[in-house]
């Protein structure tokens, strides 16, 4: 069996739409998790055009999902940090804070479609933070970090339903500690800047947590716990989380980069992280919050 979830910005699922849609490939009555947001159906065979109906629907600003229904609700979370669980890079707010903005933010979106190695693009933009007083960090943090809609739902949700939760981050501990206390993950993994006084020094102690790393973390913390990477559902929106996305059971591109879109079966464009819950199959009334 297999289960096709449809997923909007709140109002924007139209019944017609997902009725249609039900009929043309024969699935079960519907579902609604969330009235005019997110919709659900049973089916026997995964469709031949699935792809035609994911471009079609994609400009209707809905968010279409098919997949196998056993083992779509997981057991581990494993989630990136910038542009995923927060709508900001850290590393581009802390250069707007030392005068270089422009040219740190040109840099990371390179790096984060794929055009420029992981590695040397963390080490030229930290470069650029040398002298940055530390207190700047918690001064972004308090003024320019925004969470990312849904994300404290998701977690406390999965957790409330025996799951864990991990945030494997390219960015620096001294942000993915406070998201991760904030939303609730069980642990936290990023890189950690160097600091000299009360300043940073430019550099990025080694080794450099990127695409590698996260696939390390996701097969770590599933054989410390017990459970496979099947029982994963991962998220990022960045080519460094391409081999966490496709190793785990299901791997999700949340406003993801164009070439990591290229590479993932499950986006997400119009939805938040609570989409995230809706393809697992919960009901905004079991949201925990």
């Amino acid at each position: 069996m297999y289960v096709t979830t449809l997923i909007a910005k709140p109002g924007g699922l139209q019944p017609a739409l997902v009725e249609a849609l039900r009929d043309a490939w024969g699935g079960q009555s519907a579902q609604w998790l969330a009235a005019d947001e997110a919709a659900e159906f049973a089916m026997e065979r995964m469709p031949d055009n699935v792809d035609d109906v994911w471009a079609d629907v994609q400009g209707q600003g809905v968010d279409l999902i098919v997949q196998p229904l056993e083992g779509r609700r997981k057991k581990m979370l494993l989630a990136d940090m910038d542009s995923t669980m927060i709508q900001q890079e850290c590393i581009d707010e802390l250069a707007d804070e030392a005068g270089v903005g422009a040219r740190v933010a040109d840099i990371t979106a390179r790096a984060m479609n794929g055009e420029l190695d992981f590695e040397a693009a963390i080490d030229e933009r930290v470069g650029l933070l040398a002298g940055l007083p530390v207190q700047v960090i918690a001064d972004v943090l308090a003024n320019r970090i925004t969470y990312m809609r849904g994300g404290r739902a998701l977690v406390q949700t999965m957790k409330a339903n025996g799951g864990y939760a991990a945030l494997v981050s390219g960015g620096f501990t001294a942000f993915t500690s406070a998201v991760a206390e904030a939303l609730g993950f069980d642990e936290n993994r990023a890189n950690t800047l160097g600091v000299k006084g009360a300043a940073l020094t430019g550099q990025v102690a080694r080794p450099i947590l990127g695409q590698q790393a996260k696939l390390e973390a996701l097969n770590e913390i599933t054989a410390r716990l017990g459970i496979t990477p099947a029982d994963v559902l991962a998220v990022g929106d960045g080519m460094n989380d391409l081999l966490m996305l496709q190793n785990a059971g299901t791997g999700v591109a949340l406003h993801g980069k164009p070439a990591l879109q290229e590479k993932c079966r499950v986006r997400v464009n119009h939805g938040d992280l609570t989409a995230l819950l809706y393809l697992q199959g919960y009901a905004k009334p079991e949201f925990v919050t």
